[in-house]
């Protein structure tokens, strides 16, 4: 078995791009519309899996945007994606100056949550051991849903 993606539905595509790409550093690694179908598939994938994911599309995220509009609701029902940083704490500065809330702070050093556009939970992990707690993020309370 191989993990190969996975798909979320967006209501604005070029919005779910500017989070995922400008903001989370994720990498456009293959388009297709689907005329007759009338939608739009973008593969993302992580910095560290690029390479990779442009050879085999995986792994990656699908971001799925339907032509038609459509309301999307219960992105937490979705659970949640997550990816390994390097440094915690300098990737929640990083998403916060961009405009992110980070919506459960990396307080324990190890684990952080923001939402996309589309209200779908990404978890941050830091990569190896967790760092030492340090503020501002240790005394950061949670802010909405994660």
């Amino acid at each position: 078995m191989e993990y190969l993606h996975t798909m979320v539905r967006v209501s604005d595509l070029d919005e779910s791009l500017e989070f995922y790409c400008n903001k989370l550093g994720l990498q456009e690694v293959s388009r297709k519309d689907y005329e007759k179908g009338r939608f739009t598939l973008v593969f993302l994938a992580a910095p560290g899996d690029a390479e990779t994911a442009r050879e085999k599309l995986a792994p990656c995220l699908e971001l799925t945007y339907n032509w038609d509009p459509e309301t999307y609701t219960g992105g937490r029902n979705f659970g949640h994606l997550a990816y390994r940083v390097d440094n915690i704490y300098a990737t929640c500065q990083q998403l916060m100056d961009k405009g992110i809330t980070i919506n459960r702070p990396p307080r324990d050093g190890h684990m952080a949550f923001v939402r996309s556009p589309d209200g779908i939970s990404i978890e941050l992990l830091q990569k190896g051991e967790p760092l030492e707690p340090q503020e501002p993020w240790a005394s950061m309370e949670n802010t909405g849903e994660w």
